[in-house]
């Protein structure tokens, strides 16, 4: 399976994970925004990361490929079945790629994306905005994160895979987990950071991301 996008951006490390904790087989492939690939925008038509092409197959959004791949491949199950259980996976999910995602992508896209990669400036009142919005969830998802296990319990899901993709992220951005402020979440993202599946992935990113931040700083 080919997946489309860096794995510094939350949702692409999100798909990357899954696939990888199912242990289906992928690569990478280039695109993102402004991209002008052929074989990138017929996977991803609005031209946004991740999209994939899984043997012909393309689809793109990052939750509609966990939803695909989790009932392609059941085992192990990442999206559980029981009704409570299976909407709170989908709403941590959509807590870290909207509200948690709104604030950390402003400060991500207007301080490095933007002006250090890109080369197209940033708004540093929309960074500034993002800072200020940001405690809000971090403080919040502090009061909620398990003192041991995972988001849903006992079970490693999809929630447990989204929400520490974002925070990996904002480690870019000097945004990351502060374990002396929030224990909890430290003590949480270690369990998660340990996952075969996320040390693998993260393996791979260390070499993408010291290219990228090399970039960044030429």
């Amino acid at each position: 399976m080919k997946i489309y996008g860096a794995l510094i951006s939350p949702f692409v490390r999100k798909v990357a994970v899954i696939a990888t904790e199912k242990g289906v087989s992928w690569e990478l492939g280039r695109g993102g925004p402004g991209s002008g690939d052929a074989e990138f925008l017929a996977a991803s038509p609005l031209g946004k990361i991740p999209a994939i092409d899984d043997d012909g197959f393309t689809l793109a959004d990052s939750t509609a490929i966990a939803l695909y791949l989790d009932a392609k491949h059941p085992e192990p199950r990442l999206i559980p079945d029981e009704p409570q259980a299976r909407g709170k996976a989908v709403f941590y999910d959509e807590f870290a790629d909207t509200v948690l995602g709104a604030a950390g992508l402003k400060i991500l896209f207007n301080r490095l994306v933007g002006p250090k990669l890109l080369k197209v400036g940033g708004d540093e009142a929309l960074a500034l905005q993002g800072e200020a919005e940001l405690p809000r969830w971090t403080d919040w998802f502090e009061s909620v994160a398990p003192e041991d296990g995972w988001l849903l319990g006992e079970t490693f899901t999809l929630a447990d895979i989204s929400v520490a993709s974002l925070f990996r992220t904002l480690a870019y951005i000097h945004h990351g987990v502060d374990a002396a402020a929030r224990p909890r979440t430290a003590a949480w993202f270690g369990r998660v950071a340990a996952r075969p599946s996320w040390a693998r992935v993260a393996e791979m990113e260390d070499v993408m991301a010291q290219r990228i931040m090399a970039a960044a700083a030429a």
